[in-house]
C-alpha cells in the first residue's frame, strides 16, 4: 500500500517491486487482483498520470518509449499516446521557447535545437513547424538552397 500511496504504478511495475517479498508468484497474482478489483491498482490512471507528467517535456516518441518500458496495457497506452498527438505541436513550442526562447542565428545554432527537440521524442515534421514558427530555417532547406 505504501508503494501506491507513493504514486500510480503500472500492474507490471508493482509485480517487478514486490516479486521478491512474495512467497509464490500465485500469491502474488492474486493480491494484484485483488488491487486492480479494489480500484487501487490501475494502468488507465498509471498512464494518464505518467502521459500528462511526460507530457510537459516530451514529444510522443519518449513518451511511448517511458510507457512501453513500464510494462502497462498496450492498448491503454496508443489510446493516450492517440490524446496526447493531438497538441504535440503547442508542447513542442512551447519546450522550445522555454529553453531558447529565439531563433537560431546560423546553421549550427538550427542543428542544436533540432537535436534538442529530437531527443525529446518530438517528430521531425513537428520540429520543422516550430522553427519556422519561431522564425528559424529548417535545415534541410537550406542544404536544398
Amino acid at each position: 500500500m505504501g508503494l501506491l500511496a507513493r504514486r500510480e504504478h503500472s500492474r507490471a511495475q508493482l509485480e517487478r517491486k514486490l516479486a521478491p517479498h512474495a512467497d509464490s508468484p500465485e500469491a502474488l497474482a492474486l493480491l494484484l487482483d485483488d488491487l486492480v478489483a479494489r480500484r487501487l491498482l490501475s494502468d488507465e490512471r498509471f498512464v494518464e498520470a505518467r502521459t500528462r507528467l511526460l507530457g510537459r517535456k516530451f514529444g510522443v516518441a519518449r513518451i511511448r518509449h517511458d510507457l512501453q518500458q513500464s510494462g502497462a496495457d498496450a492498448q491503454v497506452v496508443a489510446q493516450a499516446l492517440l490524446d496526447v498527438k493531438v497538441d504535440e505541436f503547442e508542447r513542442a513550442f512551447a519546450v522550445w521557447q522555454q529553453r531558447f526562447g529565439e531563433p537560431a542565428v546560423d546553421a549550427s545554432g538550427r542543428a542544436r535545437q533540432t537535436r534538442f527537440l529530437m531527443a525529446r521524442g518530438f517528430d521531425y515534421g513537428v520540429v520543422r513547424r516550430v522553427l519556422q514558427r519561431a522564425g528559424t530555417a529548417p535545415l534541410d532547406e537550406e542544404m536544398e538552397s
